[in-house]
């Protein structure tokens, strides 16, 4: 067990599908890792938990962990309430 060595981490075919389609995503939804002015994720309504750094963003076209700090073209305010 002394000689075994932990192999070199290798892209595997599917990582290369899924970086391919999450590139598609980030390029159709105008998806920055910067805010937009007052606007980025944290204070958008579909960023799921807005007291975490990342978080699930629940946004019917994106659905994907996103930063804080990011901002696409969907960003909503959250609603008031009352």
């Amino acid at each position: 067990m002394a000689d075994y060595e932990i192999p070199e981490p290798e892209p595997k075919e599917i990582d290369e599908k899924l970086s391919i389609e999450l590139r598609h995503l980030a390029d159709n939804a105008v998806l920055t890792g910067k805010p937009y002015n007052d606007e980025q994720c944290e204070n958008c309504r579909y960023f799921l938990e807005p007291y975490k750094d990342i978080s699930y963003c629940w946004h019917q076209k994106l659905r994907i962990l996103v930063g804080a700090d990011w901002w696409c073209q969907w960003w909503d305010a959250i609603p008031e309430e009352g």
